[in-house]
């Protein structure tokens, strides 16, 4: 009668939903149970909906405590102290006795709303009782007034709450492992399971400005979602409206585009502008202005590009009318927001901000929108040839940041420091959408090269969070006062290798761990990550949960082989020069990342060079980025690039182009000696230039420097 009444009350406040019940059978007698902690209504919730008694292991210190009272009437309760090495013995013979036992890993419950800190225990439990786990995903419990997050999301008496019970599995761990590093592989096991729940059970398969509506509505029309260097906080609900308003001033002006050019600074218009594209079902195509005449005029035919879309401020600061007149000679309409802006009457306003209100009805009122459908083009940024069109579907992006959330806590008590360019896929999909969408503000910031200025700034915001290349970190803390990063939490650097010395710097004089991870403009844009959890320096972190990954050998490559991945993130496709406008799909769904990478026993990724960026010298394969690598060590003040050249006798050989007037081969022998490097990773020829070309992700421009030598 108790189960009765509680389960009913439960179904009427939390309208409460379980899924996958059928894996809880399939599961078998010996099972170890494993959720997520939200709440202090998670253990009723499991007591209530699961079709048998299952077995608590609950702290014997709280056993008593009144609010478990009732739930010790409805399940069977294995009091254990946590403190006790016989603790975890106890539970692994109960579980022998073929009995059904629910642990929460996390040992506490979340004062986040992601994924805590995975103890040992339950993975050593699971490994050596033989029992089979079972994921359960809780969802909707953590906006409850039962949760630990007061003040940090809006909590509610009647939040829906899930629950997803996932197939059952089990750890597989090498038996040749053992002793204290089988329960650390353990820990890391399971720890992959419960992240692989909480991503495989979150709803990727919406479209952006849906999750955008979703996100207003759970963190509310108030809340600060962006603010440029303007200095205008906008909330969530000017933001929603005006996205309305402007989709329908760009109806008529766009009415036969299908991609469409949006060329802006990191700012809040820019954000506005690509959710209002996203109401009319029209593509964002993000224009890389700093590239040049030829490369942007490229991208616009490759996309079939018919109007770009930018501020005449902006145009006229940035000083490129010359662009500008290139691209309306090209015959390609400027469309200027200045002048959309003059269009727009306080009708149009009001409905705008009428439409907010009911954004999901007017949302799907005139289009049909999908979640495998084009969100955004993003160009490569040309370092191997002509620039490539990437489209990333709306489940593309909504996979990846659902991945990376599934292991990174950031939630809407952060505010991110977002000075990426929003037409570089850190920019866009890591530090706007991604976090964005998860009700995390922005400040956009229109360049990343101010290294004096945006250390202050991030102070002066209370910046939590930071994204970043090596090139912009180190320019960073080369300025910066050793306090202006005191609240900042994490800092995640990408797009380019991140130098020791950046690392060093940043640990010894903020006191700030930088998160390195690696992925590329066709994966949306994360493979793999480091992540608070876990994190080993010189790696890119582990591959995050949802993608599957293959090596595949590369003749003179013993340690790694070249990385192929396929998951939801990957890519819709390409837009090529020669079929411009059509979609190229990835064959077979797998994305060739043409990255030689090695994996070690605990699954952290080191990326050992490009395929092309190797040199086959006397036959042997020479990573030029691990020569690079070695020159930075040896001279870290300054620019360096490793090119390969013919050589007579060895088939090829390595030329190193730095700015450092010094440099010089017996130097770089030395060094080279003292590391214990090869011969063959010594540069035979050096050129010095007094500035070498750069991408606007800070990476080398390979093709501009190898023009620029063929001119010399």
């Amino acid at each position: 009668m108790l189960k009765l009444f509680l389960k009913t009350l439960f179904k009427l406040i939390y309208r409460v939903e379980v899924t996958g019940i059928e894996n809880f059978h399939r599961a078998g007698s010996r099972v170890l149970i494993v959720a997520n902690h939200l709440s202090f209504l998670d253990a009723m919730l499991i007591a209530l909906y699961l079709p048998e008694k299952p077995m608590f292991a609950i702290n014997s210190q709280v056993a008593n405590v009144w609010y478990f009272k009732p739930l010790i009437n409805l399940v069977k309760v294995f009091p254990i102290d946590p403190s006790s090495a016989m603790a975890t013995r106890s539970m692994i013979k109960e579980l022998k006795k073929d009995e059904k036992c629910v642990i929460f890993p996390e040992g506490r419950i979340t004062v986040t709303g992601s994924l805590m800190k995975i103890y040992n225990g339950p993975g050593m439990i699971a490994d050596k009782s033989g029992a089979m786990i079972l994921p359960i995903r809780i969802n909707g419990a953590q906006y409850t007034l039962f949760s630990k997050l007061k003040g940090k999301v809006r909590r509610r008496w009647f939040q829906k709450i899930t629950l997803n019970i996932l197939e059952p599995c089990t750890l597989d761990i090498d038996e040749n492992i053992r002793g204290r590093k089988r329960r650390q592989f353990a820990a890391i096991k399971l720890y992959d399971i419960m992240s692989r729940m909480v991503f495989e059970t979150s709803d990727y398969e919406k479209t952006l400005f849906e999750s955008l509506i979703d996100q207003v509505k759970l963190h509310g029309r108030k809340k600060i979602i962006a603010e440029d260097i303007n200095r205008k906080p906008m909330s969530n609900g000017s933001f929603l409206a005006r996205s309305f308003i402007l989709a329908e001033a760009l109806e008529q002006p766009l009415h036969n585009d299908i991609y469409v050019g949006l060329m802006m600074p990191n700012m809040v218009a820019t954000a506005v502008s690509f959710f209002a594209m996203q109401v009319n079902n029209k593509i964002p195509a993000m224009i890389n202005f700093s590239t040049g005449v030829h490369n942007v005029l490229s991208t616009c035919d490759t996309a079939q590009i018919k109007t770009v879309i930018s501020s005449r401020k902006f145009i006229e600061q940035a000083k490129l009318s010359s662009l500008i007149e290139a691209i309306e000679e090209h015959g390609i309409k400027m469309l200027y927001l200045e002048d959309v802006a003059q269009s727009i009457g306080m009708i149009k306003k009001l409905k705008g901000l009428l439409k907010s209100f009911f954004a999901a009805s007017f949302y799907h009122w005139n289009n049909v929108h999908h979640a495998d459908d084009a969100a955004v083009v993003l160009f490569t940024s040309g370092s191997e040839g002509t620039p490539k069109g990437v489209v990333l579907s709306h489940k593309n992006i909504q996979a990846n940041r659902f991945q990376m959330s599934s292991r990174v806590d950031f939630g809407p008590d952060d505010l991110v420091f977002n000075a990426l360019p929003m037409f570089h896929s850190f920019g866009l999909t890591g530090g706007t959408l991604m976090t964005m969408l998860s009700g995390v503000r922005i400040f956009f910031y229109p360049s990343p090269l101010h290294y004096r200025i945006i250390p202050e700034l991030v102070y002066d915001t209370n910046a939590t969070l930071m994204f970043g290349t090596d090139t912009f970190l180190s320019g960073y803390a080369r300025f910066a006062n050793p306090y202006d990063f005191y609240a900042v939490r994490y800092v995640f650097a990408g797009a380019e290798k991140l130098k020791k010395e950046t690392r060093k710097l940043w640990s010894e004089k903020y006191g700030v761990r930088i998160l390195e991870g690696y992925g590329a403009t066709e994966t949306s844009p994360v493979l793999s990550a480091n992540t608070p959890m876990h994190n080993k320096s010189g790696t890119v972190g582990r591959i995050l949960p949802g993608i599957d990954y293959r090596l595949e050998d590369v003749p003179g490559i013993e340690d790694g082989g070249k990385l192929l991945v396929k998951g939801p993130n990957i890519m819709k496709g390409y837009l090529l020069a020669n079929k411009p406008g059509v979609i190229q799909a990835p064959k077979d769904g797998e994305y060739d990342t043409g990255d030689i990478v090695s994996f070690d026993e605990e699954g952290y990724v080191s990326i050992e060079g490009r395929a092309k960026r190797f040199a086959k010298i006397a036959g042997e394969m020479v990573s030029l980025t691990a020569v690079e690598t070695f020159v930075n060590q040896l001279w870290p003040k300054h620019q360096h690039a490793v090119l390969s050249i013919p050589d007579i006798k060895k088939g090829e050989a390595l030329l190193l182009v730095t700015n450092h007037k010094k440099a010089n081969k017996e130097d770089l022998r030395n060094y080279a000696k003292q590391q214990g490097l090869a011969d063959l990773s010594i540069p035979k020829k050096i050129m010095h230039l007094d500035k070498l070309p750069l991408l606007a992700t800070g990476k080398t421009d390979y093709v501009l420097l190898q023009k620029q030598l063929l001119e010399k």
